[in-house]
């Protein structure tokens, strides 16, 4: 069915030909919802026309008005200053509203209508489980892609494992001097929890030989270099990268804990990946890169042997792409990576990273760099930038053990959920299974609309008392009203009708709803365009209280 702005606007064409002898095109005619202060359903705006028409807005808006009035879909129109306000029938909406009803993707993209399309989410590292700030990370990039899904964009859906390094060096080294063999079998612990307390007792243990270095008359700087946890950290760092049997086979049985322990909690979020990109593979592909943008003089090497891309007259930095040691960086491996890819999927149209605002200079340098190297496709990747979620105690730290684990918000969330649905004591014969899975649905859809509904690019503080209230702007008060409706139709499923009759009045309750179900494609495109899942989440939210209005009229 054909948009009604898209007829409004042909027809305004037509009408500025007849009455002023001007021809414009469709572009030119600004088609807008009218506000609901103001009587009508679309406003058009009439100041582009004024130099045609040579009379003022409101007489430019009056004669278009009248002009339009002979459209069979136009009931009648006002004028407020330079704004055109129309109505339309009743008629055109029920028509409207049968044509979702007989087509069930209505409002959605054909699939593959729109080009290949990579999103970039998650990325841990595999030294320490998943935290608040990678439930933003997760929901926000699981939702743009399913959003991209929507609209006909063919999506892959990746996350570069980011397995290698010092950090991950760290969380070994404590596991080889503090561990004393433990294992995720041998205490019951998580592997990722496992690993993440060694990463921490790392920092503990570096922080105490700083002190006894500096007590003893070295400087901070020397000491934090010399301290005998940290030169372990970078040998076992240098042993890696040489392929010694026994650094890799440690870090290998190290990471499978982590892997499992992390499949565990994306299944919980309800997530999922379509590849798995690992750093400790694409690092040597970017080592290559550079090597070659060494030879070609885009880089340049320093006395020491550590190699530098100069960003200077770009009005940015020195980036370092490799150490004195040899030993690969995290731009070596995204330099890498991001080729890597692009080989990987040849239809591929540009691909998304789903990373926070803090790393926004590491983005730009990175894309910089892949211009520099004359790489093709350099302008095809966007930074999905977005805000830290933030507590009221203040911002987390891995280092310090300070994160909220993602493990135990979800839980608490079902918990939180259980605690208020028992209150209310409506849950008398389900069984613990149904129980479960409910408190798991309450909870878990409050955690991700209140991380969603914001825009992605401010960052948020995160109340999870606020989020699972069953009113106001939350995931339980949707998921309310959708059981509400769900609950309506299968009471009346014999009596719903398959079409309405297009004759049939409707009241101003009723065509408002259908109004706001109009806006949905709309909705999507913005949503999509902006890669902003808070446009559908906030649509929700409008539409669920528009929905609760017709209902409090239309019981």
């Amino acid at each position: 069915m054909e948009r009604i702005e898209a007829l409004l606007a042909k027809h305004v064409v037509q009408a500025i030909k007849e009455l002023f002898g001007a021809d414009i095109s469709e572009s030119m005619v600004q088609i807008q919802r009218t506000r609901k202060e103001f009587e009508g359903d679309f406003t058009v705006v009439t100041f582009p026309f004024i130099k045609a028409a040579r009379k003022s807005p409101e007489e430019t808006g009056r004669l278009l008005g009248e002009a339009l009035l002979s459209l069979d879909e136009v009931s009648g129109f006002n004028v407020v200053k330079g704004f055109l306000n129309l109505s339309i029938v009743d008629s055109w909406w029920l028509d409207f509203l049968n044509s979702t009803l007989s087509e069930p993707t209505w409002g959605f993209g054909k699939k593959g209508s729109q080009p290949q399309v990579m999103v970039e989410y998650s990325s841990p590292n595999t030294n320490k489980p998943l935290h608040l700030g990678h439930l933003r990370n997760n929901f926000l990039g699981y939702s743009v892609a399913r959003i991209l899904e929507a609209v006909g964009h063919d999506v892959v859906k990746v996350q570069i494992i980011n397995d290698r390094g010092i950090h991950i060096c760290k969380s070994m080294v404590a596991w080889q001097q503090f561990g004393e063999g433990e294992t995720p079998q041998s205490n019951g612990v998580k592997g990722d929890h496992l690993v993440g307390k060694y990463y921490v007792q790392f920092e503990t243990a570096y922080k105490k030989e700083i002190k006894e270095l500096m007590a003893a008359g070295m400087a901070e700087d020397d000491a934090k270099k010399q301290a005998p946890i940290m030169l372990a950290a970078r040998e076992t760092l240098q042993k890696w990268e040489a392929k010694d049997p026994d650094t890799i086979a440690l870090w290998e049985k190290m990471n499978s804990w982590v892997y499992a322990g992390f499949e565990q909690t994306y299944q919980e979020m309800g997530v999922s990946f379509d590849k798995l990109y690992y750093e400790s593979q694409t690092y040597l592909t970017g080592k290559d890169v550079i090597a070659k943008g060494l030879e070609q003089g885009v880089f340049s090497q320093r006395e020491d042997g550590s190699v530098w891309c100069d960003l200077t007259d770009d009005g940015l930095d020195e980036k370092l792409l490799l150490r004195s040691d040899g030993t690969a960086v995290y731009m070596t491996q995204d330099v890498g990576t991001a080729m890597l890819r692009f080989t990987d999927y040849p239809n591929l149209s540009h691909q998304l990273y789903t990373v926070g605002n803090e790393q926004e200079y590491h983005f730009k340098v990175l894309f910089l760099i892949l211009k520099k190297l004359g790489f093709e496709k350099a302008a095809n990747n966007y930074h999905l930038s977005y805000g830290m979620v933030e507590l009221p105690e203040g911002k987390m730290k891995s280092r310090e053990g300070t994160v909220v684990d993602a493990d135990e918000l979800l839980s608490e969330m079902a918990a939180t959920a259980q605690e208020i649905t028992d209150e209310l004591g409506k849950l008398e014969g389900m069984d613990e299974t149904d129980r479960s899975d409910l408190f798991k649905t309450l909870g878990y859809g409050a955690l991700k609309y209140f991380l969603l509904k914001v825009d992605p690019r401010k960052s948020m503080m995160f109340d999870p008392k606020e989020s699972i209230d069953f009113n106001g702007n939350t995931g339980p008060y949707i998921q309310f009203n959708y059981v509400r409706t769900r609950s309506i139709l299968r009471r009346y499923e014999s009596e719903v009708p398959k079409s309405i009759d297009i004759n049939t009045p409707i009241n101003e309750s009723e065509r408002s709803l259908i109004k706001m179900i109009y806006e949905f494609p709309t909705v999507l495109e913005e949503a999509a365009k902006d890669y902003n899942p808070a446009v559908i989440a906030n649509y929700s939210y409008g539409l669920v209280r528009e929905y609760s209005s017709f209902y409090q009229v239309n019981p």
